[in-house]
């Protein structure tokens, strides 16, 4: 046994109320196996992990009973929650490493993460000398597959994309050998082929090194690959434990019944409508949307000058159609030009070249007023929705404004009851539009935006990565609630995506990207099932599945 949590319970003090965040769990990782901890934001993933680690503030945070026992595989026996404060750093970062959800925000951004990686050395190994230090961190970045560490481990986080500043954080918490590697939500935000490798990186380390690993996530595709055992929370308690094929293949709490229920490959699909003779009705062909030859180029300046040297081809022509009432999946890689796309084709970022036409009319050579009354009928979700929304308007703010600006409604009560409409159509009860963004859940929000995009009453709605952060059982409401929205109001959708589930669930047609370029394009289920061009088919393979039952 290297770590045994033994009837942990984590409480919050906040304005006089008590939280019980984590509420009597306990289970026990092995030496070199994986417990994966999932459920729902809320349920006390993550402040379980923190309690292990003891992060949390101690003056809001009590343990009215529990015990964190840690082994090392030095043989050395701790009961983490009776020992003072030099003793915990002694054993965090050296026998218990954390990888946390957001490594932006986990890195220093004024420190090369060479110096972020001998700061750990420093601390837990004061017998080296730099140049064991040096080699030690370039022999880590070596291990984590970082390209050319000899010349990255002199840059900054900022320098670096997403799953190379993963990599970083995963260095440093493997720098000094750790016994149990705690990983919080490690792969949420990556494509799943930088996911992929992640992944086996970590599954790779575990092998050489022998460590623990306590993973926490939601997705349980995930879950299947990596996983020995698994529990799942609900509300601080942990209502299912037992290995990885029983609770996937044969789960017994409701609980985690409903989770896999919503995965997006086990939805039920919508009723396809269907003529007398059976056949199925035929699809508007006429395009809302289309592109000719679009492209969107950046300028790269250099020089005391600011000449341009070069540019960016976020977008190098691009021909595209959307049929009216249509979903168009666009799928790719951070990069790829997928956002860049969706902006450009809404003119929030300007096109260098190509024509985008919208019923018809090239919208390109619009000037800023006739523009205006196009965005009334093109409208845009965000991947974020608390950045989207402003923090000092109420609901009913947000959602009158946009129809007072484009003249909806005859007074302000008609457009207070439209937004009541419109919150009652996205499954949100009316008394909100009086509440503000920061009271609402991520999923909540999201919906919010949604009505918000619906506002206007438009034909064509780009979706960016607007399900990327929501639990299964969130992203399976939003998703069946876009789809009966489409249906109803003949909704037109751009839906940029790397979740393939998503994509197989909600999209007729759907489109790869690859550096600014559509690679492959066709309906939905030709292009998951036999995908004909090589970066498709890579693309298809990465991603994490569970096995279906025999």
């Amino acid at each position: 046994m290297l770590l045994s949590v033994e009837d942990l319970r984590t409480y919050l003090r906040s304005d006089q109320r008590l939280v019980k965040a984590v509420d009597g769990v306990s289970f026990t990782i092995e030496p070199g196996k994986t417990f994966c901890l999932v459920g729902e934001s809320g349920s006390g993933k993550s402040i379980t992990a923190l309690s292990i680690i003891d992060l949390l503030p101690s003056g809001i945070c009590e343990h009215p009973s529990g015990a964190i026992l840690l082994q090392t595989l030095k043989g050395e026996r701790h009961n983490l929650m009776t020992l003072d404060e030099s003793t915990m750093e002694e054993i965090r970062g050296a026998r218990i490493s954390m990888i946390f959800q957001e490594p932006m925000t986990s890195l220093n951004p004024v420190f090369t993460i060479g110096e972020q990686i001998l700061e750990a050395l420093y601390i837990h190994y004061p017998e080296f000398n730099d140049e064991e230090a040096w080699q030690r961190a370039l022999q880590v970045l070596r291990d984590v597959q970082l390209p050319d560490p000899e010349t990255r481990i002199h840059a900054y986080p900022h320098q670096m994309s997403g799953g190379q500043r993963q990599r970083v954080m995963i260095a440093m918490a493997m720098v000094c050998e750790p016994d149990l590697l705690i990983a919080d939500e490690p792969t949420t935000a990556l494509d799943v082929t930088v996911q992929k490798e992640i992944l086996k990186l970590m599954k790779d380390l575990q092998q050489r090194t022998g460590m623990g690993i306590l993973f926490i996530t939601h997705d349980f595709g995930v879950v299947a690959q990596i996983a020995d055992q698994v529990g799942v929370m609900k509300e601080g308690r942990l209502v299912e434990v037992g290995e990885v094929q029983q609770i996937i293949r044969r789960p017994e709490h409701p609980y985690t019944q409903s989770l896999i229920a919503a995965l997006p490959e086990n939805l039920s699909r919508p009723v396809v409508e269907m003529q007398e003779d059976g056949a199925e009705l035929p699809a508007s062909r006429e395009p809302l949307i289309k592109l000719e030859q679009l492209q969107i180029h950046f300028p790269v300046r250099k020089g005391l000058l600011r000449r341009q040297v070069d540019s960016v081809r976020a977008v190098d022509g691009i021909d595209l159609e959307i049929p009216r009432g249509q979903i168009l999946a666009v799928v790719g890689e951070s990069g790829c030009g997928k956002t860049t796309l969706g902006r450009g084709i809404l003119r929030l970022i300007e096109p260098t070249g190509g024509r985008v036409l919208f019923d018809n009319t090239d919208i390109t050579r619009l000037s800023s007023a006739k523009m205006r009354s196009y965005r009334r009928n093109m409208q845009v979700i965000f991947q974020d929705p608390l950045s989207s929304l402003n923090p000092r308007l109420s609901i009913e703010a947000i959602l009158t404004e946009p129809m007072k600006v484009h003249g909806i409604g005859s007074s302000q009560e008609e457009r207070i009851e439209r937004a009541a409409d419109l919150l009652r159509q996205v499954q949100l009860d009316e008394v909100t539009l009086w509440r503000y963004p920061h009271e609402f859940s991520g999923g909540q929000r999201q919906r919010i935006c949604i009505a918000r995009a619906l506002s206007l009453e438009p034909s064509f709605i780009v979706c960016d990565e607007i399900t990327s952060a929501l639990d299964v059982s969130v992203q399976a409401e939003i998703l069946q609630m876009l789809l009966e929205l489409r249906d109803r109001r003949n909704l037109t959708l751009l839906f940029i995506t790397h979740n393939i589930g998503v994509v197989e669930y909600i999209s007729d047609v759907t489109a790869v990207m690859y550096q600014g370029r559509i690679i492959e394009h066709g309906k939905t289920e030709q292009v998951i099932n036999q995908p004909k061009n090589s970066y498709t088919q890579e693309l298809i393979s990465a991603v994490p599945r569970i096995p279906r039952l025999d």
